[in-house]
């Protein structure tokens, strides 16, 4: 079983058996949030809409003009891993 927690900077870091922490995270930002948003089949504008942010900010994630952190990252990683549950709990469903 694999142990995880989230980390108050939004990593998200394995626990070993050793209880060493290894951050499980993604070389290119940018790049992660454009396959996350594609995954979900939604246009920036949907996506950004589905989290509650402005279009502009989800436009810098992917242009790499800005970085996801914190609470941003965690949602993120974990609209990746379960889409569903995620847009579920922040209104109700994807549209």
């Amino acid at each position: 079983m694999m142990r995880v927690r989230l980390k108050a900077d939004g990593r998200i870091v394995e626990i070993g058996p050793d209880g060493e922490e290894v951050t499980l995270d993604h070389k290119d930002p940018a790049a992660f949030v454009r396959q996350v948003r594609a995954r979900c089949g939604l246009t920036q504008a949907a996506f950004a809409e589905q989290i509650e942010v402005p279009i502009e900010t989800v436009r810098n994630w992917e242009q790499g003009k800005r970085n996801p952190r914190g609470p941003a990252r965690a949602l993120l990683k974990l609209i990746d891993s379960a889409p569903e549950a995620a847009f579920a709990a922040l209104g109700g469903g994807r549209r």
